[in-house]
């Protein structure tokens, strides 16, 4: 980078006020070094300060100071010259011309301000616009222009798809968001009923997106690839483990995202991204070709910007003959609402209370939860036990412990679990009587990339409390993003009847009107 002022170009149509360039190149050095307490000074304190780029806004200082904490520095750069507009003694734009030592070029807008001549300058308004990635690596593993193109006719002609990497695409591999575990497989020779299905009806696949490892997360983290960009919240954690899909998607790389939901992989990333999201009744779709997790609970779902694209692959992707109709008719279990953050259990029912929805009892949460994390950890570690016992150090540590922790889950302690789920069905649908059951699609807005792994499990724990209920009945859900905290988004999850999707997503684009866009 430019080190100093004296032979970086500088051009000023004014007289640049004393100080100014200083402040810059301190900035500048601070940035390169990732020194975070000298960025946080040269930054302008309190809710007004602003900082942009193409992944979106950041507002306040605190804010800013947390994304830049969670990002883990900058990339680094070298400055080509600088432009100084001074709008009075204690005011100025500069704007300055950069490539990164990855190519391209890039600009920084910022806005500098001090109290007072000789009072220290500070950033009220910065923005940077990064030259473009050809493939951002945190959303794919492969690409292409297609990588796989559709029929030349059919109802999804011109969409374009992002695959989850756990379906088998004929000509290559399948990673599961673990490089170790990719290294060992070969090209697949056929491709997945899923993928097929909306080929067949003239869909392009965009190409192969990341997923959490072994999609036994629902965060969106990836400790080899990056965590994906939430474009609803900036330096937001994306939801997983369809991660890849669903950023495909929000960040307009991707019509469509084809991913799994175990225990909320879809209904998740739709929440925390703003986006339609369907978890399918549990085997309305094929699943060869699949990579399972937890078998008994493994469903595929699709990701949408527009409900009426989301109801548009829902008719190509299931069975009508298997499809039922359901009724727009509502409840709500309180207790169970009563377990998301407060400013998202207000939302909520400031959102529900004119549906005229039934309250009902879904009996002991904790005993919901505790069966679904018990069967599905069972069936995790039987699914891929073997080869991370014979690979350690593969996974990150987070992923590693969860795995560890269903390799102690005993035969006993599973039967016990199935033998509850096989009681808690009957219960459940005897509560809802048919209804459409409402409730929020995750505990909580997306948490931030600087969360801790403590932070993370305890929002993955009390989100499964909601998401486990579809997946214990073997239902649908639609993710709708229907509420707004703090100008970030929660979906509106709608659970209903076996075999009711395409009724389900119907009656969620209903709602669309009171819909929030992100």
């Amino acid at each position: 980078m430019c080190a100093t002022k004296s032979w970086c170009p500088v051009v000023a149509e004014t007289i640049t006020p004393d100080g100014l360039l200083d402040a810059f190149w301190a900035y500048e050095s601070a940035l390169m070094a990732n020194d975070l307490p000298a960025l946080d000074r040269l930054f302008s304190e309190g809710p007004a300060t602003l900082r942009g780029d193409g992944d979106g806004l950041l507002v306040g200082h605190d804010a800013i100071s947390s994304f830049r904490a969670g990002r883990g520095g900058a990339p680094q750069r070298r400055i080509l010259r600088v432009e100084v507009r001074a709008t009075s003694t204690n005011a100025a734009v500069v704007v300055a011309i950069f490539t990164p030592e990855s190519g391209g070029r890039g600009q920084q807008t910022q806005l500098w301000t001090r109290a007072a001549h000789g009072a220290p300058w500070t950033v009220d308004v910065a923005h940077v616009s990064q030259p473009a990635p050809a493939v951002n690596a945190s959303i794919w593993r492969t690409v292409g222009t297609p990588l796989i193109q559709g029929s030349d006719v059919g109802v999804l002609e011109g969409e374009t798809v992002a695959v989850k990497d756990l379906f088998e695409i004929a000509g290559f591999k399948v990673g599961a968001g673990v490089p170790a575990y990719f290294a060992e497989q070969v090209e697949s020779a056929t491709t997945a009923s899923a993928v097929a299905a909306l080929l067949a009806e003239g869909a392009d696949v965009r190409g192969i997106a990341q997923t959490d490892e072994f999609a036994y997360s629902i965060a969106g983290r990836n400790a080899h690839y990056g965590t994906p960009p939430n474009t609803a919240v900036v330096g937001g954690i994306p939801g997983g483990s369809s991660s890849g899909p669903a950023s495909a998607v929000a960040t307009g790389q991707a019509t469509i995202g084809l991913g799994t939901d175990t225990g909320g992989s879809i209904r998740v990333p739709a929440s925390y991204q703003g986006l339609w999201g369907l978890r399918t009744t549990y085997g309305a779709v094929p699943t060869d070709g699949l990579l399972p997790l937890s078998p008994s609970f493994d469903t595929i779902g699709w990701l949408t910007r527009s409900p009426e694209l989301l109801e548009s692959v829902a008719r190509v992707g299931l069975d009508a003959t298997l499809q039922v109709s359901a009724e727009a008719t509502f409840a709500i279990a309180p207790a169970l609402v009563a377990r998301t953050e407060a400013a998202v259990a207000s939302a909520f029912s400031s959102w529900a209370w004119e549906l005229e929805a039934v309250a009902i009892d879904l009996g002991d949460l904790d005993e919901l939860a505790e069966t679904f994390r018990t069967i599905q950890a069972a069936e995790a570690w039987r699914t891929h036990g073997v080869w991370i016992a014979a690979h350690p150090g593969a996974l990150s540590l987070d992923i590693a412990a969860r795995f560890e922790w269903a390799s102690r889950i005993t035969a006993d302690h599973e039967n016990r679990a199935r033998a509850t789920r096989a009681a808690l069905g009957p219960r459940i649908a005897s509560a809802l009587e048919g209804r459409i059951l409402l409730l929020p699609s995750a505990s909580s807005v997306a948490p931030s990339t600087t969360a801790t792994t403590s932070e993370v499990e305890a929002a993955r724990a009390a989100t499964l409390g909601l998401t486990c209920v579809a997946g214990l009945l073997g239902a649908p859900a639609v993710s709708a993003p229907l509420l707004e905290v703090d100008g970030a988004p929660v979906g509106v999850c709608l659970v209903g009847p076996q075999y009711s999707d395409v009724a389900l997503t119907g009656i969620a684009k209903e709602l669309a009107p009171r819909a929030f866009h992100f």
